[in-house]
């Protein structure tokens, strides 16, 4: 088959992406054009409120983010794909909030990091139209540019954008990545997801820090994620009590979500927990050398945080831990206490306000 011309030709075409897609993994494929205006007012509105932060990347690319023939210049169709990680291996969530010594990581960063997984992937996928098409244009992204990779899902019909500003999908709930090849073959378009959030507000009852500040809108500022992963500063001190025992990421808005009852696991062994990081203390974890992290993050997108942010993170779970309910108080204080002539003053600080955290609680001192 040579490059598609006519109507029969393309959507055909687009029923083969679909069927190699599911073969490569993809639990769905979906086709959207480039049109993106009324998500590019919201972009720029979120921005100019300064909710997205220190996350300078987001506003660098001004409007190729929004407009993808800016970006890939010659594109005018994405085909988007998502894949379930969810893994039945992995410690529940809930059990982790319950154990005050354990640290929680957001679902998706226990395996191998999703960005190598899809990439992968979904080079194959484009490789495998050009064996059918002969040459085309095309670029893979997976959460690697300035993309609105949310928007373009939801107008292929992969799902609906949540209040809680994560896509939901009607049989797959939320645990999913997202992925998209920018491409300039006129493939025929798919129906947009409707949303179905209805009255339900769980997520933004249940977000910690109070950052979902409206449906739909998101304060990155408060948000734990944003604290834990793409934050390289202090952590704001009025929020570091709500931050729990999440060292990276946090799941809360997901976890409490209707939909995600329908969430399937992953039969993807990448997706597996690795190094026992879904069930390990916050003590074992802080006395990791630099050496260490790098070692058993390896291949992982934990690596993001840094080992100074991981240092960070730890420390105000150990300065959350509730000593009275610990089976080790005095290892949490001993671990703390070795780590107040870090080099790092970013560590020392956050070491110093757990120390006094702790003692404020007046629990095993």
């Amino acid at each position: 088959m040579n490059k598609p011309g006519t109507h029969s030709d393309t959507t055909e075409l687009a029923s083969r992406i679909k069927s190699w897609g599911r073969d490569l993994g993809f639990q769905q494929v979906g086709i959207t054009d480039t049109q993106l205006k009324s998500h590019e007012k919201l972009l720029q509105k979120w921005l100019k409120k300064g909710y997205h932060g220190t996350m300078d990347y987001m506003e660098r690319h001004g409007t190729k983010r929004s407009r993808p023939d800016e970006l890939v210049p010659g594109t005018v169709r994405v085909i988007s794909v998502r894949m379930d990680y969810m893994t039945a291996e992995a410690t529940p969530a809930k059990e982790l909030m319950e154990s005050p010594e354990k640290a929680l990581v957001s679902r998706y960063a226990l395996g191998r990091d999703y960005h190598k997984v899809l990439r992968n992937r979904l080079q194959k996928l484009a490789r495998r139209i050009e064996d059918e098409t002969g040459p085309y244009g095309y670029r893979v992204f997976v959460d690697s540019a300035p993309v609105l990779e949310k928007a373009l899902a939801e107008k292929a019909g992969l799902g609906w954008i949540g209040k809680h500003t994560n896509l939901l999908n009607l049989g797959a709930g939320s645990w999913f990545f997202l992925g998209e090849i920018y491409t300039d073959l006129p493939l025929p378009l798919d129906r947009p997801a409707e949303n179905h959030c209805g009255d339900c507000v769980r997520c933004i009852k249940a977000c910690p820090t109070g950052a979902i500040i409206g449906p739909y809108q998101v304060d990155a500022r408060k948000c734990i994620s944003y604290l834990t992963i793409e934050s390289k500063e202090a952590m704001p001190e009025d929020l570091r009590p709500l931050v729990g025992n999440r060292i990276f990421g946090c799941d809360d808005c997901q976890l409490v979500c209707p939909w995600n009852r329908f969430a399937k696991n992953s039969e993807e062994a990448d997706f597996r927990p690795r190094n026992g990081i879904d069930d390990v203390t916050l003590v074992e974890l802080f006395s990791w050398t630099e050496e260490e992290f790098l070692e058993r993050t390896e291949g992982s997108a934990i690596r993001r945080a840094g080992y100074t942010g991981w240092l960070r993170n730890i420390a105000v779970a150990l300065g959350n831990v509730d000593l009275d309910e610990a089976q080790n108080p005095k290892a949490v204080i001993d671990a703390l206490e070795q780590r107040l002539d870090h080099s790092s003053d970013l560590v020392k600080e956050h070491v110093i306000w757990a120390l006094d955290h702790l003692k404020i609680k007046g629990v095993g001192f």
